[in-house]
């Protein structure tokens, strides 16, 4: 087989730089381990700011976005049985859309293949070789080896996946924090009791609510790293998020079945550069945030959007600039991220249970946001995501999407 631009992972990364490509009249095949039933309903972030809701619409995709995501103008602070709101709309202009990981994912999916787009599911990528001259992704599909040909390799298969290492040893410097707690995250069929997220700094550790749906809520708790799931009956889940959540006189969480739980370890990891010869890396292959700040979906999302436009530049110019520039360029924006979520993170959780002097200087932070204009505002311009003109590129500009996805062109 031959093509483009081979994609390894069929995530929102992949699955947007296939469909952004195909805007600008550039092949693309995109190889995927997984089936397609299983990406669709692999249930992961849910909170877009608003630069990753105007990409999806902008480009085509975002008319179920649309009609079903729920627009989120601010969120709730709670601490020292407090509760504080942050205006992020008042005060940037813009929001962040709570739409589900797995919705974005179907979405772009069924766009791709109702173009004729080529996604090769339940197909493993073994091994990256080439990359320096002529690319090729060494396949194993329905027990047979294949090879695809490409013109450039995108790895955006994940932080275990292939592409990372394919790149030969010493030439990527890794950054990389382990935080001494993880969240305990649960799925009710519970109707949300908030119409905005809410952030809960508590003795007993983090709590936020969070929803999915009108019917469906998201809540997390913080607990140990190496925490037994087992040792968490629905019970003791719900127990303990009355006793960090319901810290507001009047106020009390709706509960249900609980869906689904599981344990997630939190960390920081960034690898440096993002690019070697002809392979590029997106998303989880190259940057994990702690989910504190919601931002791990939308730097996916603002890595292969600048691809999208190096490669039409490439393609249709000649031009080699936003290839080459693509890594620095990409690396301003994770690195604004990773500080965002480590700061959220510091803020919110208990970093060490029997330490007071943190304790008191989360409670100092939290109430600076609350009583300062000036702070809320770069809490909430970071939440809903900075314009990515602010950050070396022109995603924001028209000149950025093919013409016949811009309005009014």
């Amino acid at each position: 087989m031959r093509t483009q631009v081979g994609i390894v992972g069929a995530g929102p990364a992949g699955l947007m730089l296939s469909h952004l490509l195909h805007l600008h009249g550039i092949e693309s095949v995109v190889v995927e381990s997984r089936s397609r039933a299983y990406v669709e309903q692999r249930v992961r972030a849910g909170v877009l700011e608003q630069g990753s809701v105007d990409l999806l619409c902008r480009t085509g995709v975002g008319e179920r976005l649309q009609r079903e995501g729920m627009r989120h103008e601010g969120i709730e602070l709670r601490f020292d049985g407090e509760s504080h709101r942050v205006p992020m709309t008042e005060l940037t202009g813009r929001a962040i859309t709570v739409y589900g990981q797995q919705e974005v994912v179907k979405d772009l999916i069924a766009t791709r293949l109702a173009a004729g787009g080529s996604i090769l599911f339940e197909t493993e990528a073994v091994r990256l070789a080439d990359l320096d001259s002529a690319p090729v992704i060494h396949l194993r599909r329905d027990g047979r080896d294949e090879e695809l040909h490409c013109d450039f390799v995108v790895g955006c298969d994940g932080y275990h996946g292939v592409s990372r290492g394919a790149v030969p040893e010493g030439v990527l410097r890794t950054f990389e924090r382990t935080y001494p707690f993880a969240w305990l995250g649960i799925l009710a069929a519970a109707p949300p009791a908030v119409d905005e997220l809410i952030y809960a700094n508590h003795d007993r550790g983090f709590a936020l609510y969070s929803l999915r749906s009108p019917e469906i809520s998201r809540l997390y708790l913080q607990v140990a790293p190496d925490e037994d799931i087992a040792d968490w009956p629905d019970e003791r889940i719900w127990a303990e998020l009355r006793a960090r959540l319901e810290t507001v006189p009047g106020w009390s969480l709706n509960e249900g079945p609980i869906l689904e739980k599981g344990v997630t370890p939190m960390r920081s990891f960034v690898v440096e550069p993002m690019r070697w010869q002809r392979l590029f890396l997106a998303g989880d292959a190259v940057h994990i945030v702690p989910p504190t700040g919601a931002k791990g979906m939308n730097l996916a999302l603002a890595d292969v959007a600048l691809l999208g436009e190096a490669f039409a530049a490439w393609y249709g110019e000649g031009r080699t600039d936003l290839l080459d520039g693509y890594s620095e360029t990409a690396l301003r924006r994770v690195w604004r991220a990773q500080h965002f979520s480590w700061w959220m993170t510091s803020m919110l959780h208990r970093l060490a249970t029997d330490d007071p002097y943190e304790a008191r200087l989360q409670s100092s932070t939290l109430r600076y946001v609350a009583s300062s204009r000036a702070y809320a505002t770069s809490l909430a311009e970071n939440y809903v995501g900075l314009p990515w003109r602010d950050l070396g590129g022109r995603l924001d500009d028209d000149a950025a999407l093919p013409p016949a996805t811009v309005p009014g062109r």
